[in-house]
């Protein structure tokens, strides 16, 4: 499948170059460069494209540049679209002396890509409440998702964020996988789970795995071990939960599942028999990063599932392709199925990619209000 992802993502990427290239010839400033010759147009085109991607690269990586490259290729077709309807109606024949399409469509794209940098490297707090009436009093857990530190922030940067998080004065603190990205370093990593030692809750911090957590890189790239962070993670008082239960003050319970990446689904318990040991009469919140079970965790009498790893969809108009397609049953916010609440989060930061739009980071506050 990936293959053929990546193969169709080159495919649209090449042709977008192709594209703007053709179309940047058009632009009054190219022509007078090229003195006319329009194939010479297009070749300086190509080549400003070419070293703009090449400085984003740079700057960026290669994923990120390409994905600069399809937003301005996507948003000039649209642009040069919208101005042939526009030529149509009022039937004028002569094209303007300046190229006001393409213009537009550089501009649009910057501006696009602004605030989805913005949305991506600003964190919000998004806020749910549920009533039960099997907590005496209320609990308040803060959900961290996706924090892939080192990807659009470093260990330094989540430090601040758990000092705000104190603030809030979490009963318990959950991460709900990729906690870490593939390219973390390890100064990263330690600084991180140092940070997590510093949040102040009344009942702990809580940890389940998410499919980059243990990485799609030999540890020996990686510069570190899966041993060295869960040393370091319980050194910081965090418990990591591998299809677990752990009954908090005799209240309610925390059940972390393992991932789905982890082998698939033959490597961990299903959510029936993670919740048989369960005391039904209690509340109970299971920590699962990747949102694909939600029936079977609903079947299970599951009270609130917490997931991650979506991204809030990322990007418009691909942000419901998960859903579409079946790998997640919701990509973002509030769900309730039967009697369980499932909430997704878009996730503290990301991970290759520096953009999010239709979405953004957060952390999430959640208040379950007690009899």
């Amino acid at each position: 499948m990936w293959y053929a992802v990546i193969s169709a993502v080159l495919a649209v990427v090449i042709s977008g170059a192709v594209y703007i290239s053709f179309r940047s010839a058009d632009f009054s400033i190219l022509k007078r460069i090229a003195g006319g010759r329009k194939w010479l147009a297009r070749i300086i085109g190509f080549v400003i494209l070419a070293a703009l991607t090449f400085v984003l690269w740079l700057l960026w990586g290669m994923m990120n540049a390409l994905i600069c490259v399809v937003h301005l290729a996507v948003i000039w077709i649209l642009c040069d679209f919208i101005a042939f309807l526009v030529r149509k109606i009022s039937r004028k024949r002569k094209r303007r002396r300046s190229y006001r399409a393409g213009g537009a469509a550089i501009i649009i794209c910057v501006v696009y890509l602004a605030v989805g940098w913005f949305l991506d490297h600003h964190v919000f707090v998004k806020y749910y409440e549920f009533e039960t009436d099997k907590i005496d009093g209320d609990v308040r857990v803060v959900q961290i998702a996706d924090s892939h530190i080192g990807a659009t922030f470093h260990a330094d940067k989540f430090e601040e964020y758990i000092t705000d998080i104190n603030e809030l004065e979490p009963d318990a603190v959950v991460i709900t996988g990729d906690f870490v990205d593939d390219d973390t370093t390890r100064e990263d990593m330690l600084a991180g789970c140092d940070a997590l030692g510093k949040l102040q809750t009344k009942y702990g911090v809580f940890f389940v795995y998410g499919n980059h957590d243990k990485g799609y890189y030999s540890e020996s790239r990686r510069g570190w071990t899966g041993a060295e962070m869960e040393s370091r993670l319980t050194d910081n008082g965090v418990t990591i939960l591998n299809d677990e239960a752990c009954l908090i003050d005799g209240r309610f319970y925390i059940v972390g599942r393992r991932d789905r990446s982890d082998g698939r689904e033959s490597a961990r318990l299903s959510a029936s028999e993670l919740m048989s040991e369960v005391d039904k009469s209690k509340y109970s919140i299971i920590l699962d990063h990747q949102p694909a079970d939600f029936d079977a965790e609903a079947e299970s009498g599951a009270d609130l599932v917490l997931c991650g790893h979506t991204h809030g969809g990322q990007f418009i108009p691909i942000n419901y392709v998960g859903e579409w397609i079946g790998e997640n049953d919701l990509r973002y916010g509030h769900e309730r199925r039967q009697n369980t609440d499932f909430v997704v989060s878009s996730g503290i930061s990301n991970w290759a990619f520096k953009f999010k739009t239709g979405c953004n980071s957060e952390y999430v506050v959640i208040d379950i209000k007690g009899k």
